[in-house]
């Protein structure tokens, strides 16, 4: 798969295009993509990692031997770890967010599947993600993959983006709009 055919662009776009296309080769695609899971985790989980992979003032050298180390305590598979060094010795840990999401978009493309952003007041709990799944399978005709976020601002219910459609029910979308109406009225 090329990066012309997989609509990958950018500079995020290239590196994944090259782990997706090596990953396929080696038939490792489900291990990486579950090493870039848990490394996205990692890097949303923690100041202290987020700050390695953002850090301008930090040394290529300090970057490689702590990202390295990351990957080695994670348990990474070789790919994994390679394609992390590489990316850090070339000065580019800071893109490894959208780098780990343009790897996961090509991955579901080319299983067919789509990826939904859901974000919430609270985080969900197994069985609410299960049917929401379920409810976007049958809306949209596809298996989705889940990618979930909290944002406590929302109060309550959801905001869920499929690509470029967007379904907002949460209860701050609510309240600004009764807002505006109650505006027009006076």
């Amino acid at each position: 798969m090329s990066a012309d055919s997989s609509g990958a662009t950018g500079l995020a776009g290239r590196y994944a295009t090259a782990l997706f296309e090596l990953a396929d080769a080696d038939k490792k695609l489900d291990d990486v993509a579950g090493d870039l899971q848990q490394l996205g985790s990692m890097i949303n989980d923690s100041d202290d990692l987020t700050r390695l992979i953002k850090s301008p003032v930090m040394s290529r050298n300090d970057q490689i031997n702590a990202m390295g180390a990351v990957a080695e305590a994670a348990g990474f598979a070789d790919l994994t770890k390679n394609f992390v060094g590489v990316v850090a010795d070339n000065r580019r840990l800071f893109v490894m967010p959208n780098i780990i999401k343009a790897f996961q978009a090509q991955l579901a493309a080319s299983r067919g599947e789509a990826t939904a952003e859901v974000t919430s007041a609270a985080k969900l709990s197994a069985a609410q993600l299960k049917a929401l799944e379920a409810a976007l399978k049958k809306s949209i005709g596809t298996k989705v993959q889940i990618e979930q976020h909290v944002d406590k601002s929302l109060l309550g219910g959801l905001v869920v983006r499929v690509g470029s459609r967007m379904i907002d029910s949460s209860l701050k979308t609510q309240l600004q709009k009764m807002r505006l109406a109650m505006k027009g009225i006076g």
